[in-house]
């Protein structure tokens, strides 16, 4: 730190201009290196180091004023034009990565003098990245689609556009809902959904049963237990792993509502936490053992599983908003007619349909009721769930499965009502 002192800043300066510059000149000439490839672009180490130190000497020499600097920039533009000119009549490639990333070099020198090195470094680091990853690039193109772009402008739309402009004033007179709540409930969810979705998709496109249902869960564990009893019974050959997957499943959700409590409400999850963690690994023992029972493990995948379906639809979203605001309603007259015992009962009626909206809505704290409350009504909502995600499976997945569903429903539910104690 001493000697780096006694450098004149100036030289210092040179020096990171002219090392960052030869960087982006390497990156170049490596990426232009292929035989195929030679003469076809405008310099590599060598140009871009010049272009760099050009940039720091003009920027130097003309201080407060940037006349110098904007016509050595003009001069590279005229030159670099006439390059790209000749470029394109005898090549026929009509790429300009190349002198967008000359024009970003012979900015560095003014960024070296003016901003902090954090951000020259961020600028270098994302130059190089970025260039380097044009294969990469090309490869994740491919998988996107008409439709993909337009869910990501859905999930833009939803977070960046409609939760900032919602007002957060009480819709109701002595509830205390808000349009922003409403909405921050649904791209809350609707994120949780979009990483699965995209996790699925793009990271994991060949995944198998098990890796499916894991993602499955984050999304919706109750959907996932339907498809996977399902198709357990049509291919009793996998029946491991599609048991196996319903308890990752069950596992993951328990991951994705300690999510939820870790965004709305730190209090709780200071007093759950413990309890979750406990709850997801006995429900991924569960799944291990039916997966490895016999010795019968395979790297199945299943197509319905791999379906991408869109998690971003409006509708969708609507009638999440529309269950939110009706369990608000209804949580808010529960409490105000019977106290917290009505929420109670509350809570194992939602367990038979979707709990996100109700647990989003105790866990954002409108309503008047202690943490010990909210964490009871949680842990009994969930088990009201787990009840209904095991009649469902015996139904759909027939006699075969019942071996595996019954025990280890059995056995989560009775550790998860134990929890209840600890609360």
């Amino acid at each position: 730190m001493e000697f780096t002192g006694t450098i004149p800043p100036n030289l210092f300066n040179f020096i990171l201009v002219t090392v960052f510059s030869l960087l982006i000149g390497l990156s170049q000439r490596r990426l232009h290196s292929q035989p195929n490839e030679a003469g076809h672009t405008f310099g590599t180490d060598r140009t871009f180091t010049f272009i760099g130190i050009l940039g720091f000497i003009l920027c130097l020499l003309g201080g407060q004023n940037i006349t110098l600097f904007m016509g050595g920039g003009l001069v590279l533009a005229m030159i670099m034009s006439i390059s790209y000119f000749f470029h394109i009549r005898d090549f026929k490639d009509f790429g300009t990565t190349t002198i967008f990333v000359a024009l970003i070099t012979y900015c560095l020198g003014p960024l070296v003098l003016t901003q902090p090195l954090w951000m020259v470094l961020l600028i270098v680091v994302v130059v190089l990245i970025f260039t380097e990853l044009k294969e990469t690039f090309a490869t994740i193109s491919q998988k996107f689609d008409r439709i993909e772009f337009i869910t990501l402008a859905k999930f833009l739309i939803i977070a960046g556009v409609i939760l900032p402009i919602v007002p957060d004033t009480p819709m109701v007179t002595g509830l205390s809902l808000t349009p922003y709540r409403i909405w921050l409930a649904v791209v809350v969810i609707s994120s949780i959904s979009y990483f699965s979705y995209l996790l699925r998709k793009f990271i994991f496109p060949d995944a198998s049963i098990i890796l499916s249902a894991i993602l499955g869960g984050l999304y919706s564990s109750t959907a996932t237990t339907i498809i996977l009893a399902k198709k357990s019974k049509k291919e009793p050959q996998h029946i491991n792993q599609y048991m196996a997957g319903i308890f990752f499943a069950t596992a993951f959700m328990y991951l994705r509502i300690l999510i939820l409590i870790v965004i709305f409400s730190q209090p709780l999850f200071q007093r759950v936490w413990p309890l979750f963690l406990v709850m997801f690994f006995l429900s991924v023992a569960v799944a291990l053992v039916i997966l490895f029972h016999r010795n019968r493990l395979t790297t199945t995948t299943d197509d319905e599983l791999q379906t991408d379906k869109n998690p971003l639809e409006f509708k969708v979203a609507l009638i999440f908003a529309a269950l939110f605001v009706a369990l608000t309603v209804i949580t808010n007259e529960m409490l105000n007619r019977f106290g917290t015992p009505g929420l109670h009962v509350l809570s194992y009626i939602v367990g038979l349909v979707d709990i996100d909206p109700f647990l989003i809505n105790l866990f954002q704290g409108k309503h008047s009721v202690a943490l010990d409350a909210v964490a009871l009504a949680t842990l009994q909502a969930i088990i009201s769930n787990n009840t209904v995600k095991m009649i469902y499976s015996i139904f759909f997945a027939g006699k075969a499965a019942r071996i595996y569903l019954i025990p280890g429903f059995l056995l989560i539910i009775a550790l998860t009502i134990g929890m209840i104690f600890f609360v």
